[in-house]
């Protein structure tokens, strides 16, 4: 018995002993096989210099690699490792070079599942040099381009998908902050159709921005603007007119075009912020505009408010420290960026001034949104006639009376044949015009047409009368409409710091 034990243990200790001195193959994580290849060697000195930030020596391996075994398995994991060093050095060249070896890589392997992340780190690469709204937006538009080519290539990988659009929401905020102050300044100065337009393609375009409520509100605020400039125009007095004058009878007549067009459309915004955006700060105000316009005041429906309640409560306020360094750092602050909603992954129709100031004039003129004002007529100019020759001294100098540009007659013949004139009682003139045969004239005799009864006049409808009619009958069929204490009860009471604009 004790033979046999030892010869058991004999057995286990050389077994340990050959296991020893065996060689370990080496498990790499991304390949997920054991080999001892020379270009399995040379990608795991390069990712263990990649460890150490030896970024230059694992590019020197990795180059080794691709170029000594094109045809190896690893020249894909090699060539996306090349842009992995450079984005890990970082710095603007280092990431420009990092941003071409991505691209380089999606071009030779776009059915990679890696593909997607050489994408993602394109569009971060942009994300990374982003400055400030009221800066350069070079790096933010290009950021919100390749963020919006990840999620429309690449929607099988859910994964990255999302926090593409995370970061695209963040983009379009400062996008949205930017064409906010531009809209804003625009209105201070006075310039209401430059504000309009930056404003209405705001909204159009970033629906999810944290100040959407205040655009809108400016909005409506650049149209009333354009009434009350119309309203306060100086009265023409003669000798002396200012520029920009207005006859008290042409005042009204042009108040009488402007006026209804341009309230409703003021009234649109102010309903939006109600319908849209109910829990945010401009609600209350709004509803004191409707009124002081006497237009309906709308109710937001539940759906409504929980998309709005879900927005809010996604923003996160920054910190003190946050906005203590929000001054020095370059970078803007993206802490008020919606992390709920799906982000704009296409451009409306921008709005232009020059429609806005085109549409004004066509209602200070009392046409239709689509006619055209102005018609363009060519004049065919006559082609000169020859040059005259010149006076000769042997010809009779012109009379005192007579036009100097007449050309000369010809001398009169003696032996001229004329014709005789007939006398006028040949052909005497007919005082009255010969009536035409192909004239139409009316069948019917005046005393019939007046003995029968006119027509009844069109049923005329009061604009304001029907909405509100609707909206009643909308709210009585439909209980999906939020009451006062849902919005009441949900709304956030926070201080945006926003300065609030004395209504006109």
């Amino acid at each position: 018995m004790f033979r046999r034990n030892s010869y058991i243990a004999i057995v286990a200790i050389l077994l340990l002993l050959a296991a020893a001195c065996s060689n370990k193959k080496v498990n790499n994580p991304l390949a997920n096989v054991g080999s001892k290849q020379p270009d399995k060697v040379l990608f795991d000195k390069a990712m263990d210099a990649m460890k150490h930030n030896r970024y230059d020596v694992a590019r020197m391996t990795l180059q080794t690699l691709i170029n000594t075994y094109p045809d190896s398995e690893y020249i894909a994991r090699a060539k996306l490792a090349v842009g992995d060093s450079w984005y890990a050095e970082g710095g603007t060249a280092s990431l420009a070079q990092a941003e071409q070896e991505y691209r380089d890589f999606e071009t030779f392997f776009p059915n990679m599942p890696e593909a997607a992340e050489a994408q993602l780190k394109i569009a971060n690469i942009q994300y990374q040099q982003m400055e400030k709204a009221d800066r350069d937006f070079t790096h933010a538009k290009r950021a919100e381009e390749e963020y919006r080519n990840l999620i429309m290539q690449y929607p099988d990988n859910p994964k990255l998908v999302k926090e593409g659009k995370l970061r695209l929401l963040e983009v379009q905020e400062v996008l949205a902050e930017r064409e906010f102050e531009i809209g804003r300044f625009y209105y201070l100065r006075g310039s209401y159709d430059a504000s309009i337009a930056r404003l209405q393609s705001l909204i159009d375009k970033y629906p999810l921005y944290s100040k959407a409520d205040e655009a809108l509100f400016l909005l409506g605020q650049d149209y009333e603007g354009k009434i009350a400039r119309v309203r306060n125009a100086p009265k023409c007095q003669s000798p002396g007119k200012p520029p920009g004058c207005l006859s008290d009878k042409d005042k009204e007549a042009l108040l009488a075009k402007i006026s209804p067009p341009l309230t409703k459309k003021a009234a649109d915004a102010y309903d939006q912020i109600l319908t849209r955006y109910p829990l945010m700060d401009r609600g209350d105000d709004s509803k004191k505009r409707l009124a002081a316009l006497h237009q309906p005041i709308s109710r937001p429906t539940k759906a409504a408010v929980a998309q709005n309640r879900a927005e809010e409560e996604s923003r996160k306020e920054a910190a003190g420290l946050a906005r203590l360094m929000d001054v020095v750092k370059k970078g803007p602050d993206v802490s008020q960026a919606a992390k709920v909603g799906e982000p704009s992954l296409t451009d409306p129709t921008p709005v232009s001034a020059k429609d806005v100031i085109t549409d004004s004039m066509r209602q200070a003129m009392g046409l239709p949104a689509g006619e055209k004002t102005l018609t363009v007529e060519a004049v065919k100019e006559e082609t000169p006639g020859a040059n005259e020759p010149a006076p000769r001294s042997d010809n009779p100098a012109p009379a005192a009376n007579a036009n100097p540009f007449a050309t000369p007659s010809a001398a009169v013949d003696l032996n001229e044949l004329k014709p005789t004139t007939p006398p006028e009682s040949a052909a005497p003139k007919s005082t009255l015009a010969t009536a035409d045969t192909n004239e139409l004239t009316p069948t019917q005799s005046p005393t019939a047409a007046s003995n029968e009864a006119p027509l009844p006049p069109p049923v005329q409808l009061n604009e304001l009368q029907q909405d509100q009619n609707a909206q009643a009958n909308s709210a009585n069929s439909s209980s999906s409409l939020a009451t006062d204490k849902d919005i009441s009860t949900s709304k956030k009471k926070k201080k945006k710091g926003l300065k609030k604009i004395i209504a006109l």
